[in-house]
């Protein structure tokens, strides 16, 4: 009976821990990466274009057809074994076996295989598109639950400050130190400290139910392994936004595709070439029949029949293209305009990174600013919060006084969270512009 005991509390502890699983940073990101399913769609959407992949390897290789078929004559009909017209009723058929191979077509099969390769690592490059803006959705959902944990925890500690200064306002009111409006206004500050509280618990859980739907887990008892988000350094981790720029032009996947668009719409053309080239086919087949008096009955075997009309050929087939009302041409044209919109959208694509990152770049500095600017006010505000609880505590300032002191402290505390948290995300958006983003 003890033994069970002792089953069922471990049972019961396996059960509390599962449960109350805490997900690390990259926890988030695989799950998220396995769960969605735009990434599940792309996926499946890649399956295809490899099949792409296979058809134009098929190309390569000869097909090869087998074909039969029979006949019921009644009447005057024809005897496949003696070769002559008859009255009589007989069953005849046919066999065959054929064979053609493209043997050059202007290199039209080679490079629809190349096109079907790019089409792959193209859909690749997609995937990783989608993986790396949803990595960057977790990050930033991820840093906006610490977020929100640290204005809980700050606002919870000002809710503790409110309360203890009741007890004391409380102790004046009776000596007749202060007046009962005073003291009604500790309450007053006590409870709207608690309703900041429960406002920043709603924060939270707003945060980590927008997390919980990203990564398509159940809300109840989800929650992040806390990770101790340091005091961002004051020196930027990249000099210029061109350095990340250097970095980031040879990897981004949009960036490698929009080459890939260069080099099929290349290939486009040379297929569209190729249909000014002749095309060569070669051939070959195999036929042989049979036949079957229904009446008299078979006067030779059927397989020394198949055996005596056997038949058989090879040929070939030699296209030369002289005027097609000018579609090759033009076709080729369209393919060469092609190339040219694909050579822009690189253009455009690189572009846009750059901007993009030099925006990110800026964005870092001001928010560097921001977070050193409200790490100095902060520290003054806390200085002068201290100051003005010794004073209240022995009534050298009013009640009104001191509320303006600490809800100045409270607002420089809030300020220096959000600075900080904005800080520590751009910089990482820098990062993964530059392939040092780290999850771990």
């Amino acid at each position: 009976m003890k033994t069970k005991l002792i089953l069922f509390a471990v049972f019961l502890i396996s059960v509390a821990t599962f449960s109350q699983k805490k997900w690390t940073l990259k926890e988030c990101v695989n799950q998220a990466l396995e769960k969605n399913i735009s990434i599940q769609q792309n996926k499946l959407s890649l399956e295809l274009v490899k099949k792409d992949v296979e058809i134009a390897k098929g190309n390569f290789l000869p097909n090869l057809n087998a074909s039969t078929g029979g006949n019921l004559n009644f009447g005057s009909g024809f005897d496949y074994v003696t070769q002559n017209r008859v009255t009589t009723s007989i069953f005849g058929g046919s066999m065959g076996l054929s064979a053609g191979y493209t043997v050059f077509n202007g290199f039209r099969n080679t490079n629809t295989y190349k096109q079907a390769q790019l089409g792959v690592a193209s859909g690749l490059l997609d995937l990783q598109k989608i993986e790396n803006d949803i990595t960057l959705q977790v990050v930033n959902g991820y840093l906006n639950i610490l977020f929100a944990k640290e204005n809980l925890n700050s606002a919870q500690v000002q809710y503790l400050i409110s309360k203890k200064q009741i007890e004391a306002a409380e102790s004046r009111f009776k000596s007749g130190v202060i007046a009962k409006g005073d003291l009604l206004n500790t309450q007053s500050t006590v409870a709207t400290n608690l309703q900041s509280v429960i406002l920043q618990e709603n924060a939270l859980d707003l945060a980590l139910l927008n997390l919980a739907q990203l990564l398509q887990v159940p809300i109840e008892d989800f929650d992040i392994i806390p990770m101790e988000v340091d005091s961002p350094s004051s020196d930027l981790f990249y000099k210029s936004s061109s350095s990340v720029y250097n970095k980031s032009i040879d990897r981004m996947p949009e960036i490698i595709r929009a080459k890939l668009a260069i080099e099929n719409a290349a290939l486009n053309i040379k297929i569209s070439e190729s249909y000014f080239l002749p095309s060569l086919s070669a051939s070959a087949g195999l036929t042989t029949n049979y036949g079957y008096n229904l009446k008299a009955g078979p006067d030779t075997p059927f397989f020394s029949q198949l055996d005596d009309n056997l038949g058989y050929g090879i040929g070939f087939n030699l296209n030369i293209p002289i005027f097609n009302r000018f579609q090759t041409r033009y076709g080729v044209e369209k393919s060469k305009i092609t190339k040219e919109i694909s050579e822009t959208r690189l253009e455009s694509e690189k572009i846009q990174l750059k901007q993009t990152i030099e925006k990110a770049f800026l964005d870092v500095k001001s928010a560097l600013k921001s977070f050193e600017s409200a790490k100095i006010s902060l520290e003054a505000q806390k200085e002068a919060f201290k100051n003005a609880q010794e004073r209240y505590t022995y009534g050298a300032m009013t009640l009104f006084d001191f509320d303006q002191v600490r809800t100045r402290f409270v607002n420089a505390q809030g300020a220096m969270i959000r600075s900080k948290y904005d800080y520590v995300f751009k910089t990482k958006v820098l990062q993964f512009y530059s392939g040092d983003l780290v999850l771990d």
